[in-house]
C-alpha cells in the first residue's frame, strides 16, 4: 500500500472520485473517495464537498467510501471529516468499507496527519466490514466490538501503544486480516511487545488468518515473539515487511516453530545481510525478500515514518 499515489481499487470496486460536475457511475458500483485538492488557488472546502455529495448520491447505495485529504493539518482537524460521517450516520445504511485519512505524502507527512479519537466511526457504522485509517498523531480508539469487521488496518509513522491495546482488548470474531504500521518512536511508535501479547497468544481473534506487524524499529524482537507465538499456527499469511530487520530477527524466525503452512510470508524492505536472504530464501522459499537494505546500524530507519 503506498502513500504516494491513492488507491484505485477499494474493497473490491473501483474508485471514483466524486465531483458533481462531472458523469457518475451507478452507486453501489464503485467505492467513493471525497477530498479537496487546497494546493490550487480557489478550492471547494471539504464540508461543503460533503455536503453536495450527500445532496447528489443515493447515499443508501454507497458500500464504500475514502475520506481522502480534507485540508491542511494546521487548519483543519480530523475531528470535522469524523462529525460529518456520524452525524450523517443514517444515510449510509449499507456502508461495509470505510478508508479515513487517504492523505498521499505530497498533501502531508504521514506523522503529520492529526487524527483523533475515532471510535465513533465503529460503532455509527456497524456493518463495516473493512476498516483503514491513516495517520497515527493523536490518533486514539476504544475498544470495539464487531461480529462483522473482517478488515482492520492502520497505516501509521507511529502507531500508539494505546491503540494497539485497544485492539488487543476489542472483540472481533470474524477479523480476517489485521496490519498494524507500528512506526518509529520519534513520531509517536511507543507500543512494545508486550502490548502485541494478547494478539500473539492466539487467544483472541479466531477468524484471523493474516497478520500484518509491520515497519517497526523493534522488528527483531517482534519475529522473535512471533516464532513462538501461537497464533501463527492458523495464519495463512504473515507479514513482518517495512521494519528493521536484521539477521538477528531472521535467524529467529529460522530457529522458531515452522513456517512452511505459511502461503506468503512478507519480509521486504529489510537489512538482512546477503548470507542471511540465502539461507531464508531456502528455508521459507514463499518469503519476499525484496528491497534490501544496506544501512549501516546508526543509519537503519522503517520505510514509513515522516
Amino acid at each position: 500500500m503506498s502513500t504516494y499515489e491513492h488507491v484505485t481499487e477499494f474493497a473490491g470496486l473501483k474508485v471514483t472520485d466524486f465531483s458533481p460536475d462531472k458523469s457518475l457511475p451507478a452507486v453501489a458500483s464503485t467505492a467513493w473517495r471525497l477530498w479537496i485538492d487546497d494546493f490550487v488557488e480557489e478550492f471547494t472546502p471539504f464540508q461543503e464537498l460533503f455536503a453536495r455529495f450527500l445532496d447528489t448520491v443515493d447515499t443508501t447505495q454507497v458500500t464504500a467510501l475514502i475520506i481522502g485529504n480534507y485540508g491542511a493539518c494546521h487548519a483543519v482537524n480530523a475531528q470535522e471529516p469524523r462529525d460529518l460521517l456520524v452525524a450523517a450516520k443514517d444515510r449510509f445504511p449499507q456502508l461495509k468499507a470505510l478508508f479515513f485519512g487517504e492523505i498521499l505524502q505530497m498533501e502531508s507527512e504521514i506523522s503529520w496527519i492529526e487524527q483523533c479519537d475515532l471510535t465513533s466511526l465503529f460503532t455509527a457504522f456497524p456493518g463495516l466490514e473493512t476498516m483503514v485509517i491513516r495517520g497515527g498523531t493523536g490518533l486514539t480508539v476504544e475498544p470495539v466490538a464487531s461480529t462483522v469487521l473482517r478488515e482492520l488496518r492502520f497505516e501509521t509513522g507511529g502507531l500508539p501503544a494505546r491503540v494497539v491495546r485497544a485492539v488487543a482488548a476489542s472483540d472481533l470474531p470474524a477479523l480476517n486480516r489485521l496490519e498494524l504500521w507500528l512506526g518509529a518512536s520519534e513520531y509517536g511508535g511507543d507500543a512494545t511487545v508486550a502490548d502485541l501479547a494478547p494478539i500473539l497468544r492466539g487467544e483472541l481473534l479466531p477468524a484471523l488468518r493474516h497478520l500484518g506487524l509491520e515497519d517497526s524499529e523493534l522488528q527483531d524482537e517482534i519475529a522473535a515473539a512471533v516464532a513462538g507465538a501461537p497464533i501463527v499456527a492458523r495464519l495463512e499469511t504473515l507479514s513482518l515487511a517495512m521494519g528493521m530487520l536484521t539477521d538477528q530477527g531472521a535467524e529467529a524466525l529460522l530457529a522458531g516453530q515452522p513456517l512452511g503452512h505459511l502461503a506468503a510470508i512478507d519480509l521486504h524492505y529489510n537489512y538482512l545481510s546477503d548470507e542471511m536472504v540465502e539461507r531464508v530464501r531456502e528455508a521459507l522459499p514463499q518469503a519476499d525478500l525484496s528491497e534490501q537494505q544496506k544501512g549501516r546500524d546508526e543509519w537503519r530507519y522503517v520505510a514509513v515514518a515522516e
